[in-house]
């Protein structure tokens, strides 16, 4: 088993993400079994108790694990799901050191925080190989080197670099900026933490050279000369107009191939036909199409950060590519709806509303607001999740006739509650027991035949991805389905609502699960695909 370690430095949001999910489906196409692991340095278990606006999306695995969003980028770029192994952080790390001391596993040995962290990275690295299958395990580095809570993945990176030579190596991510005022690239910023990775006795055999435009020779010169390293081995990186081309950049510089050399490998001939397929359909997609997503964890400040719904803004582009439309998203606070008539203007400026994902009582009104008027004007909507269970709730309310009708997550004394926790979950906040306690994971669903989803799936059994506690309340089944609120998707005991749309309405569908997880560039999620259909009509 070979293993690929992949660090950054200089700033963070660099694309080591993408870069790693890039160098995967490289290897990929060479016919080797890859997978790729993402390491964070927080000391959380799991992302789950973590909000968006801290760091970005919550992505769910097939097993159920709430993780980094750079999983979903590994896993649209291989078409592949991902395990649990495939995600590390300390929290995990400590807290299983701290268990296995605690039943006297290290057989009275003094447990201490090298060598005993590091080996347990090791060892879950290697046991994520053994689980995959894997021939070359790609291990992503969260944060910049030089941070004290990542120091010991680069150490465990050492440990097994020092045992096993030739089946280590390591790429080192870096920034180099091309200041306004000078305009010129600067290599120093790689230079200071090239040498800031040598201090912890790695030596990168790969530099790739984030900038805007491609590094120029003189600069890949300097780069080598100051950082020890092969010239032919120092990568470009170049601002690209959708990240599924940064595969093909890296082809074209060889990278693949001086991997395998590194690695004394000897694949298959590389093939990539399908993916240059999917970048010349991304070429021919530029039909304009603005689509809204009401969103109340992407802005931060002055800024608008979209990594905290990341799967759905790609799900768009993958659903909007495949009909040959180029996506505007155009970005909607949800408080801001909350302004009446005067707020809701905005939606008069575009094709369909998305409403994703999230919790808590903000910004809901305005989010309900913008339900009622896609209901009632015949505009394209989907909900995703709560974006669901607040559609329900806007139904009972303006549709149903019951009046103060809410989520008790919003309203936890409604008189009509539509929506509410499951059963099992009671006990769960009663003992304030949030982390990884959701329902969370793929579970199977029936679509019912006659309805636009079985129309979109064409088939009446799927398997989706959750992340929730609350559900549409089984005493008010009836209620809504005799207004016309259509269950379309229901979990096999037909106790759990999965799917609601509305007839004789353009697209008016949302999902308690996120279907979002599950979409990929190559195969677009049917339900993003029929909210295209119905925005470009």
């Amino acid at each position: 088993m070979k293993f690929i370690f992949v660090s950054g430095g200089v700033i963070s949001g660099l694309g080591k993400g993408v870069t790693t999910a890039s160098i995967a489906l490289l290897l990929k196409s060479r016919g080797l079994k890859v997978t790729p692991i993402k390491c964070d340095a927080y000391m959380n278990v799991d992302a789950g108790t973590i909000r968006p606006q801290e760091h970005g999306e919550v992505f769910v695995t097939k097993d159920g694990v709430e993780c980094d969003q750079d999983i979903g980028n590994y896993e649209r770029f291989i078409d592949e799901n991902l395990k649990r192994s495939n995600y590390v952080t300390n929290g995990q790390i400590y807290q299983e050191i701290i268990r296995r001391e605690r039943s006297f596993g290290y057989n009275g040995e003094d447990v201490e925080i090298v060598p005993h962290v590091p080996e347990e990275m090791i060892r879950r690295f290697k046991q994520a190989g053994k689980e995959n299958k894997a021939d070359v395990v790609i291990i992503e580095i969260g944060g910049t080197v030089g941070e004290y809570q990542n120091a010991l993945f680069i150490e465990a990176n050492r440990i097994m670099k020092y045992r096993d030579k030739e089946d280590v190596i390591h790429i080192h991510v870096g920034y180099l900026p091309t200041p306004s005022f000078l305009g010129e690239m600067k290599s120093k910023p790689v230079q200071t933490s090239v040498r800031i990775l040598a201090s912890t006795g790695i030596q990168p055999d790969f530099i790739i050279g984030r900038a805007e435009k491609p590094i120029d020779d003189r600069r890949k010169e300097r780069i080598a000369w100051l950082c020890n390293i092969d010239k032919e081995n120092v990568i470009s990186n170049p601002d690209a107009d959708t990240i599924y081309k940064i595969p093909l950049i890296f082809k074209e510089q060889k990278l693949d191939e001086k991997i395998l050399k590194k690695l004394n490998l000897k694949p298959k001939k590389s093939n990539l036909k399908d993916w240059q397929k999917l970048i010349e359909n991304i070429k021919r997609a530029q039909k304009p199409l603005s689509v809204g997503i009401i969103s109340k964890y992407a802005k931060v400040g002055d800024y608008n950060l979209s990594d905290a719904y990341i799967s759905v803004v790609e799900a768009i582009k993958h659903a909007a590519w495949k009909e040959g439309s180029k996506v505007k998203i155009i970005w909607i606070d949800a408080e801001g709806l909350e302004k009446g008539k005067e707020g809701l203007k905005i939606l008069e400026g575009i094709k369909g509303v998305i409403i994703p994902g999230g919790f808590g009582q903000r910004g809901t009104q305005g989010k309900m607001a913008a339900i009622k008027y896609a209901r009632e004007n015949r505009f394209p909507f989907l909900g995703l999740c709560f974006g669901l269970q607040l559609a329900v709730v806007e139904f009972a309310q303006n549709v149903c006739g019951l009046s103060g009708a809410h989520s008790t997550e919003i309203e936890p004394k409604t008189k009509y509650p539509v929506i509410a926790y499951l059963p099992e979950q009671i006990k769960n906040i009663k003992e304030s027991n949030y982390g990884a306690t959701m329902r969370l994971g793929a579970y199977p669903c029936i679509v019912q035949k006659n309805t636009l989803a079985h129309q979109l799936y064409k088939k009446s059994e799927i398997s989706e991805r959750h992340r929730h506690r609350f559900e549409v309340n089984p005493k008010f089944h009836q209620i809504l389905n005799k207004n016309g609120l259509i269950f379309s998707g229901m979990s096999p005991n037909s106790r759990l609502v999965e799917i609601v749309e509305l007839k004789n309405h353009p697209f008016f569908v949302a999902s308690q699960f996120h279907p979002e997880f599950q979409s990929t560039p190559k195969n677009p999620h049917p339900l993003f695909v029929g909210f295209i259909k119905a925005c470009k009509k």
